[in-house]
């Protein structure tokens, strides 16, 4: 009978998982799968369990991936309902998973169907009372919770090398390179390093000009790249996404990551200053479908109009397009052939019945081209020969006019009730020894209405004070602006249609057209201070003669 019940036992089936996180952990030497390997089987060997089947799972997170998209553990609970193993090991419980609103239940799900759930460093894990239960839920609580301090210290760490040019793996951008400086990691190993790369930095210069300058678009700037057998990291051709990836990319100007945080500069990976890099942003901008109806540059720089972009009829409201007009017949006199071609710009509106428009359907552009033109050299004549200095001075005076007299009137009304507070006080001694008019009610009431005024003054003054560094620190900050400024009138004679255009499309915001070519011409705030003589050099040039 003995013999029997001795035959009859069988040692318990045990299941294996192995898990680690990360690919790179299978060959580590702490709490890869080798070593989780070796642990269950001697654990298991000492509990005199036999080892079925072993599961593994390399490079998945237990903290972001559900048990439900898990191989392994679907393998395993399809293995426990058909009863085909006794005991599920793992290294640690958290080799299950770390998700604490879904492990518990995976854990507590095996035991509900036989299986017993064993870890060789924690025991086995039993639900035999509510204790059991809520151990169980905290353990995994608590996983749950060091996955998500790790991932928020790896992810701030990453973001720090980041943002120190220090290269954290992925696509290194279009004008740059990894280079080896000899740094090594607290591991040994070496760390590359962020670089500016001399001949792609020469090209992504040559984008930036071409749009600040040329107003090319995107497509034009991966056309004229790929025409020049320039080519990505990859080897392929130039899109209109990449090239703006390549303008969007705040490293340009020495910025590591593309984010308002507060980050440091890193002179050595600038390649553009950041006056051209606003300025591209600022056209960047103004194609893009939400600026559509506020749209102060061309989409296209194709046209040969030179106002294409800015243009308004007076009437209806509606922006003007540039067409080409041509004229071809026969002449009845002589049978020769007039043929000609002439650039005007159309009221769409009006030419589609689209609004009751009693503007002209049509306007000669050369006229209208040449009044604009007149306008913007007499701007450019306004300045040429004044000293910059003088001319930012002249902007500051005038910021601080008001604010100035305003000090001024605090100021005054501040001394005099500060000596009102003076003859208050002097006058307690008066009410004490009962030679005063006031009582020590009335007194008390004075000084006190006194000091309250005085208290608003003074913060008025402060905020004044603070407001005139702001208007100080304003002014230096156009002086890249003003120079620009200076720069283009300079230069506009000689420039193409094209630059024409982008920088009469940067310093006009509107320009609107009405019948019998009366023009009025809406300049960017930012430069109408530059020229004094603005409305009266408007109002004389509005119509055309």
């Amino acid at each position: 009978m003995e013999n029997n019940n001795i035959v009859s036992e069988r040692k318990p089936i045990a299941y294996c998982l192995y898990r680690v996180s990360t690919v790179g952990q299978v060959d580590k030497v702490k709490d890869d799968i080798p070593m989780q390997k070796q642990v269950c089987h001697e654990f298991a060997e000492r509990q005199g369990w036999i080892i079925g089947k072993e599961f593994y799972e390399k490079g998945v997170s237990g903290f972001k991936v559900s048990a439900a998209n898990r191989d392994a553990i679907q393998e395993l609970r399809a293995a426990a309902e058909r009863k085909e193993f006794d005991i599920f090991l793992v290294f640690m419980f958290d080799r299950i998973g770390r998700i604490d609103e879904e492990t518990p239940f995976v854990v507590e799900w095996f035991v509900q169907h036989g299986i017993r759930v064993w870890s060789t460093q924690e025991g086995e894990q039993k639900f035999e009372s509510h204790v059991d239960k809520l151990m169980n839920y905290i353990r995994f609580w608590q996983a749950a919770g060091e996955s998500a301090k790790t991932s928020i210290r790896i992810k701030t760490r990453m973001q720090q090398l980041s943002a120190e040019g220090i290269y954290t793996g992925g696509n290194v951008p279009f004008g740059y390179c990894t280079v080896n400086n000899g740094r090594l990691n607290k591991k040994g190993r070496e760390v590359l390093d962020l670089a500016v790369e001399p001949t792609e930095a020469e090209w992504v210069r040559k984008l930036y000009e071409k749009t600040v300058t040329e107003g090319c678009g995107s497509y034009k700037l991966a056309m004229y790249l790929n025409d020049n057998g320039v080519r990505t990291h990859t080897g392929a051709k130039f899109q209109s996404e990449s090239v703006i990836r390549i303008l969007r990319n705040r490293m340009n100007i020495g910025y590591a990551r593309n984010t308002d945080a507060e980050i440091p500069h890193l002179p050595h990976l600038q390649i553009i200053d950041e006056t051209t890099f606003e300025r591209a942003q600022y056209i960047l901008d103004q194609r893009s479908k939400s600026f559509e109806d506020k749209r102060t540059i061309a989409r296209q720089t194709k046209s040969k109009n030179l106002l294409s972009g800015i243009m308004y009829c007076a009437h209806c409201g509606g922006r003007l397009t540039s067409i080409v007009y041509r004229e071809k017949y026969i002449r009845k006199k002589d049978g020769s052939l007039y043929d000609r071609s002439q650039l005007k710009y159309l009221c769409y509106h009006k030419s589609r019945g689209l609004c009751k428009c009693d503007g002209q359907s049509t306007y000669v552009a050369e006229r209208v081209d040449k009044a604009v033109i007149e306008v913007i050299h007499q701007m450019f004549e306004s300045i040429k020969g004044a000293p910059s200095e003088e001319i930012l001075q002249k902007r500051l005076k005038k910021e601080m006019a008001s604010n100035k007299a305003m000090q001024t009137k605090i100021n005054l009304e501040l001394k005099k009730n500060t000596n009102q507070l003076e003859r208050l006080q002097e006058e307690i001694a008066n009410t004490l020894t009962g030679d005063s008019v006031y009582t020590s009610e009335q007194l008390s009431s004075a000084i006190k209405t006194v000091e309250d005024r005085i208290s608003t003054q003074k913060f008025q003054l402060e905020q004044l004070q603070n407001e005139a560094k702001s208007k100080k620190a304003a002014v230096e900050q156009i002086r890249p602006m003003f120079e620009q400024f200076v720069g283009w009138s300079q230069e506009f004679d000689n420039c193409t249609i094209e630059q024409k255009r982008m920088i009469i499309s940067q310093l006009v915001n509107r320009i609107e057209l009405n019948k019998d070519y009366e023009i009025t011409i809406e300049l960017n705030m930012d430069y109408k201070d530059f020229c004094d003589d603005w409305d009266t050099l408007n109002t004389a040039s509005t119509v055309v003669a």
